[in-house]
């Protein structure tokens, strides 16, 4: 009888042992909110992506922090979100590498990523390979949603999407002012992304009957672009399109400019053109432009105008489309593994394609759904075209199409004028 008082006592003993070891935090027992959910972050943080990475790093980081001062996942007892990034250069190989080291030595129990489509398309395959799930918010290479892949989940529009609006903004604009369009120009950054948009740009004019003057790729790291702004002047196209990351972007748009080469519209494709350093470094010389986006900061959602205030006050300029959809991407991960309740990549697999988001910070895009198809797609994902004018307040992106959609009083310019 003795033995086993002494038996009990010894268990006593532990038990309360333990418990005072767990109250002052050092061991975390399976529910309590020091458990960490790992995500992976593969971002352009140098190379000419740079600048959109760390606005993609710091619209994600906003929301992390929401997140977690909201009291984390609640379904896995309060757990937080904690960021891990790597830089990706720009450079697929360096994509594929940063994944590997993420999902095997940091231990991540999700992906996101990578901005360069050129990029994220590799780097899919690993997510796949191991079962993790990768959430892109903005790379729209269409072939990433096109590989049979389960774990890889878009929210934003992929390209043949950009393009389509692109040329049915057009036509639209040539009804509305009764100007023809006869001829078309593409000039574009020879990566994925750029060759993605040329290949449809090319289907679409065919299409829609214009001809096609100049078919221009070019590197993104050229510091010169007289070359390619003189083809442009030589070819007089009606329209230009362009495709262009934050520096060439500025350096494109100063030299035609100089080159004084000022075509019906030119038409751009978010990226470097929506860039918050492209305006102040270009000035009056991107008035008149149009760019298509997924978000501008007079989109008339609920909270989207405290939310880019809160981005602007704490970064210094406004959200623009693609880090918006990063801002997003978290939101949609944290309903996910509310759902999931678990950290294995299987469930929260499973409740990312079952995401049919429709509340919350997430709705602050100019769609109103966020609901993946069998691809991985976001299957309403919604674009913009926007023009950059001056009212008399300075250079600002004005919503113009879809035409419901267009900010009240503003009548879009169209053609340029020459002068």
């Amino acid at each position: 009888m003795k033995g086993k008082q002494v038996w009990w006592r010894k268990v006593a003993a532990v038990a309360m042992a333990l418990g005072l070891v767990a109250m002052l935090g050092i061991v975390s027992p399976v529910g309590a909110a020091e458990t960490v959910v790992k995500v992976g972050n593969i971002e352009p943080l140098s190379s000419p992506s740079a600048s959109v990475g760390e606005q993609g790093k710091n619209a994600r980081n906003m929301a992390v922090e929401e997140i977690n001062a909201a009291g984390g996942i609640k379904s896995l007892g309060g757990a937080k979100l904690e960021m891990i990034y790597a830089d990706s250069e720009s450079k697929p190989e360096k994509g594929v590498a940063e994944a590997e080291r993420l999902i095997n030595t940091e231990k991540v129990n999700v992906l996101t990523g990578c901005w360069n489509s050129a990029v994220t398309y590799p780097t899919s395959a690993v997510a796949e390979r191991y079962g993790i799930p990768f959430i892109v918010p903005v790379s729209v290479a269409d072939k990433i949603t096109e590989q049979g892949f389960k774990n890889v989940f878009r929210i934003a529009a992929k390209d043949s999407w950009w393009t389509r609006d692109q040329f049915t903004f057009l036509q639209d604009m040539e009804k509305e002012f009764g100007a023809k369009v006869e001829t078309v120009a593409f000039v574009y950054e020879n990566g994925d992304w750029g060759k993605g948009f040329a290949e449809q740009w090319k289907k679409l004019a065919e299409t829609a009957g214009y001809k096609v003057v100049l078919d221009e790729p070019y590197p993104s790291t050229a510091t010169d672009f007289s070359p390619v702004v003189n083809k442009i002047k030589r070819a007089n196209p009606d329209v230009l399109m362009m495709v262009s990351n934050a520096a060439d972007a500025i350096l494109l748009t100063n030299t035609l400019a100089e080159y004084k080469v000022k075509p019906k519209a030119i038409i751009t494709s978010g990226g470097g053109h929506a860039d918050p350093s492209f305006l102040k470094a270009v000035g009056k010389n991107a008035r008149y432009l149009f760019d298509i986006v997924e978000w501008e900061t007079d989109v008339n959602k609920p909270g989207a105008k405290d939310i880019n205030t809160k981005f602007k006050t704490k970064y210094g300029y406004n959200l623009a489309g693609e880090s918006v959809d990063a801002y997003i991407a978290m939101y949609v991960l944290k309903d996910a593994l509310e759902r999931a309740g678990s950290l294995d990549p299987k469930a929260i697999r499973e409740a990312l394609a079952a995401t049919n988001l429709s509340t919350g910070p997430a709705m602050i895009a100019s769609y109103d759904v966020i609901a993946f198809d069998a691809t991985g797609q976001n299957k309403f994902a919604a674009l913009a075209i926007v023009q950059v004018n001056d009212l008399g307040t300075g250079l600002e992106r004005i919503t113009v199409w879809p035409k419901n959609a267009r900010r009240a009083g503003y009548t879009p310019v169209f053609p340029m004028p020459k002068d």
